[in-house]
């Protein structure tokens, strides 16, 4: 039985973005349980809020937009919190919020409370010029003396982050990224889907419209592979609508392309589909192909993490192509329509990242971490009370 835990959270904003709905869910997870959860946010208000839960919520009130500079206002949030108020572990829930917790940690010294790191995103990063590649594995290192603990959302990720960061062993843990609650793993299971025909296929796929999910390479491959009846849906919102828009326009297939928007629910369009496609060039453990193996799809993916492989389960739940390459997708969307996948192996899969069973993982580690800290604590005070200095002045 664990007492309860004190526990932060910084959050840039309620924007629906994975990183966020899981520190959510865990969070709701942890305050369920009697812990004292704080979410400490850079800024409250956005357009298409997600579904916030009822939380503490901490923020510091300005008039002033903070959108583009939020790192350095997250920063001096968080720091202002922890200043005023004592916590027993900062939870950071992905890659974006390290280097927030790395300039707080400078600020505060000795009194910055035990850090965890959930690894939310590839730390393989080929899309950055070699320069900048460079500072960035520097940055990498850097984290490994920053951070008590980090967290992988997989084995493969865990011989990453200890390859990339030099973290000790005792500094790793790998908790399997808590994205769907029972509930709705059930839902999933249970969704009703279209059947499917041998003339038509429709795909679909979901994330923001940003370059790292490289929708352009998927636009192009849909339009030398798809047949004339196939259909492709991308969910989601972000600065590329526009340019994909026009692509689609240009490639002469925008009458079978969908862009529905930011959606707070994909269930409608995955019972409605016949396979999930993802084109990233780089991911940590996509969500979304989670929720398609719950609802028993087919997955074409790109090998944009080290977790890919296992998610597809070697070939049975899905099929890998390698990234950025257009031919390659194009003959995976020919591949994908005539795929048979494994539905109970797929959902099984997908059941491995239940929410509530990685919640307790968490505390767990937490706790674990606070012991441990608090015995550290206590041998060096020993040491210190044993040290020459403290035994008064030498006689000569």
């Amino acid at each position: 039985m664990h007492g309860s835990l004190r526990i932060a959270v910084p959050i840039h904003s309620l924007k629906p973005g994975g990183v966020e709905r899981v520190a959510l869910g865990l969070a709701s997870e942890w305050d369920r349980a009697g812990h004292r959860v704080t979410v400490v946010l850079g800024r409250s208000g956005c357009a298409n809020l997600c579904s916030a839960p009822a939380l503490d919520y901490w923020k510091i009130p300005t008039r002033l937009p903070t959108a583009s500079w939020e790192t350095p206002w997250m920063v001096h949030s968080l720091y202002s919190f922890l200043v005023e108020n004592r916590v027993d572990v900062l939870f950071c829930p992905g890659n974006t919020y390290a280097v927030v917790a790395a300039a707080v940690k400078l600020l505060m010294g000795d009194y910055a409370p035990p850090m965890i790191l959930k690894v939310s995103n590839a730390l393989d990063r080929p899309d950055m010029p070699p320069l900048l590649r460079r500072g960035y594995d520097s940055w990498l290192r850097l984290q490994g003396t920053v951070f008590d603990r980090f967290v992988a959302l997989s084995e493969p990720m865990q011989r990453e982050i200890r390859e990339r960061t030099l973290a000790l062993p005792q500094q790793l843990a790998t908790i399997a990224n808590p994205l769907l609650p029972r509930t709705r793993l059930d839902a999933l299971s249970r969704l009703k889907r279209r059947r499917a025909t041998a003339w038509s296929t429709r795909y679909l796929t979901a994330g923001r419209l940003v370059p790292q999910k490289n929708f352009p390479l998927l636009l192009r491959a849909f339009a030398r592979a798809a047949r004339p009846d196939d259909t492709l849906t991308i969910a989601g919102e972000g600065p590329e609508l526009d340019a994909l828009v026009r692509l689609a326009t240009e490639l002469g297939i925008a009458e079978r392309v969908r862009f529905p928007g930011y959606l707070a629910s994909i269930d409608p369009l995955l019972a409605d589909a016949d396979a999930f496609l993802l084109s990233s060039d780089y991911e940590g453990l996509p969500g979304v192909i989670v929720e398609a193996l719950a609802a028993g799809l087919p997955v074409l993916a790109t090998d944009c993490c080290v977790s890919m492989s296992c998610l597809l389960d070697n070939g049975r739940t899905g099929v890998l192509v390698p990234t950025r390459c257009e031919e390659s997708f194009a003959e995976g969307l020919v591949e994908i329509r005539q795929f048979r996948t494994d539905p109970e192996k797929a959902r099984q899969i997908a059941s491995g990242y239940e929410l509530e069973g990685a919640a307790r993982r968490y505390i767990d580690l937490m706790s674990d971490l606070i012991r441990q800290k608090e015995c550290d604590r206590k041998r060096k005070l020993e040491m210190s009370c044993l040290s020459p200095q403290n035994h008064g002045p030498r006689l000569s």
